[in-house]
């Protein structure tokens, strides 16, 4: 049986909603590391911005590999 469009939508978005948050700490703590000079305000729309891209390529992977089986 298939996933449905909501189905793959809550499951990319919980995923994603997890890596979200493992990647806003990891940048809080290796961006100071590398002497990279970004404000917190900077590292959430850097964030976003990720967010937004990973979820539109994991919906659309999802509905790919949905569609082969």
């Amino acid at each position: 049986m298939s996933q449905s469009k909501k189905h793959s939508i809550l499951e990319t978005l919980v995923n994603i909603i997890i890596g979200l948050i493992i990647s806003f700490i990891i940048q809080l703590i290796l961006f100071p590391l590398l002497n990279i000079p970004v404000s917190t305000k900077q590292n959430i729309i850097i964030t976003i911005v990720f967010f937004i891209a990973s979820f539109i390529r994991g919906y659309f992977v999802r509905r790919l590999f949905n569609s082969i089986k």
